[in-house]
């Protein structure tokens, strides 16, 4: 398995039903093919350098993950066809990826995040 990260900018004006559904089915085809999510961010509403298909803004998501060059090709020839997606772009990190270690790493890295914002916030309620 390799892994990749896929930043996906989708129409501004969907619910959050329409953007799950997106999410889900990208993640199904990764999944399907025995790949893994590692981190799954929803950035949200941007505004985009340009306008693309005449939007303004964007709906960001970023998903990383270990998977198969069969499932990239599959959900970029799905991101083609959904009218919903205005831009996708797909990077490879690496060229082999245990899934497992990957999202142990995440956790670890999500878990000394929040213990840093915690430690400045209660630094903060001191001053």
């Amino acid at each position: 398995m390799r892994r990749y990260e896929t930043i996906c900018i989708v129409r501004p004006n969907l619910s959050e039903d329409e953007v799950a559904a997106i999410v889900d089915r990208f993640n199904g085809t990764v999944e399907q093919d025995g790949g893994a999510i590692i981190t799954l961010d929803k950035w949200g509403l941007k505004r985009l350098a340009y306008p693309i298909k005449k939007e303004a803004q964007g709906y960001y998501i970023y998903t990383e993950y270990a998977g198969t060059p069969q499932a990239v090709a599959e959900n970029e020839r799905l991101f083609r066809i959904d009218d919903k997606v205005l831009k996708y772009l797909t990077v490879k990190l690496a060229d082999s990826c245990d899934p497992e270690a990957a999202k142990r790493e995440a956790a670890e890295k999500e878990t000394a995040e929040a213990a840093k914002t915690e430690e400045k916030a209660e630094a903060e309620a001191e001053a």
